[in-house]
């Protein structure tokens, strides 16, 4: 589509105007999310790069680019790629990408389509400084994440970062971890619902000492697990004191190292929010963490563990909640199977059915079926 059939596109809040001396000034923001809930796949990508190449020839100088909730999958960031390392995005400070089904394929288009236009920019003495990336549900896993990381280490300007929901590893969050240490000035990080565990989170937890700036850290629902845990704490120890809100919360993680991350906030003079539901903590626990921020005047600060799902010791042992369960478990099956019952309301008396060779007829059960009684006295 040439931008003299634009007669007018109305995007969210954004109108284009065909005149396009007029478009240059009023495309700084775009807003084409969730745009293509009734499109065929096929049709999708042309529209796309049609929509791209109006900017390209408007001479526009984007700032912020929202794409989110648009199911396109990598045919459709293939068809953006232009549009991405042309030099209408050379300001580009926002890029939203939530929801889009990218997949490993679509992260590496996007990466590679981000690292050109850093070079073409850097080479015309303007490098894209790219600030907020959003990229959640996306289905990126390790290979699309691997690449990213190569990308944001070459930025070095992020501000925020939103990739939650993306079945990345420990391998991919490693590289994560690195490539953040080159960015600073991060104030949001937002990685839950991946898969960090113990060795993921041990890399972030050293990416955390670079990271002074951090206001928000999100690794809840990423099975950070005890030990993780303790070295996210180690971290907050020595800094973040911005930091306003930190969720670990379904992590797997124990009273013992959650009461450690509880001690690392005593001096965060800012925290607002903490999460830590849905862990091992057991009311023990739970009752420790909670006396523990209230000591620093932090209690407010910490959400509801109303789905915590009680303690174990990180040797095996049964913690507090689970012996509780097993004794009451005890009491309802004191009784051996086959023994009878001592209630007198409800007696079950009879032979019990084998079937101790092949080929037995459905009229031979029939028959030990009529042998059996049951009565109430």
């Amino acid at each position: 589509m040439a931008i003299s059939r634009l007669q007018a596109i109305l995007v969210g809040d954004l109108v284009l105007p065909s005149n396009a001396e007029d478009m240059s000034e009023a495309a700084k923001r775009v807003y084409w999310n969730d745009m293509f809930t009734g499109r065929l796949r096929c049709e999708i990508p042309p529209a796309l790069k049609s929509l791209g190449e109006a900017i390209i020839l408007s001479g526009a100088e984007l700032t912020e680019l929202d794409w989110s909730d648009n199911a396109f999958g990598p045919d459709g960031i293939q068809s953006c790629k232009d549009l991405l390392r042309n030099k209408s995005c050379f300001t580009l400070k926002e890029l939203r990408l939530n929801n889009c089904g990218l997949g490993t394929e679509g992260g590496k288009i996007l990466a590679k389509a981000l690292k050109e236009c850093h070079e073409e920019s850097s080479a015309e003495g303007q490098p894209l400084a790219l600030k907020v990336f959003v990229a959640g549900r996306n289905r990126l896993e390790n290979d699309g994440a691997v690449v990213l990381a190569e990308a944001f280490r070459l930025l070095g300007t992020l501000e925020e970062v939103q990739m939650p929901q993306n079945g990345i590893t420990h391998q991919g969050i490693s590289a994560l971890a690195v490539a953040f240490t080159k960015n600073t000035n991060l104030q949001i990080l937002n990685l839950n619902d991946n898969i960090f565990t113990e060795t993921g989170a041990a890399c972030m937890a050293e990416a955390l000492k670079t990271l002074q700036k951090l206001e928000v850290v999100n690794f809840g629902d990423c099975l950070v697990r005890s030990k993780g845990a303790c070295a996210i704490a180690k971290s907050l120890q020595s800094g973040l004191h911005k930091l306003t809100e930190l969720n670990l919360s379904y992590g797997e993680i124990k009273k013992e190292a959650a009461n450690e991350v509880a001690k690392a906030l005593a001096f965060k003079e800012h925290l607002q929010k903490v999460d830590l539901n849905g862990n091992c903590l057991g009311q023990g626990g739970c009752v420790l963490v909670r006396n523990t921020l209230e000591s620093f005047h932090k209690g407010a600060a910490l959400c509801s563990l109303s789905d915590d799902e009680g303690s174990e010791g990180e040797d095996g042992s049964r913690g507090d909640d689970a012996n509780e369960n097993e004794e009451i478990q005890e009491d309802l099956g004191s009784h051996h199977q086959g023994e009878e019952l001592a209630d007198p309301e409800l007696q079950i008396k009879g032979k019990a059915i084998i079937c101790s060779k092949a080929g037995v007829s459905s009229h031979d059960l029939a028959a030990q079926l009529g042998n059996l009684s049951f009565s109430a006295e």
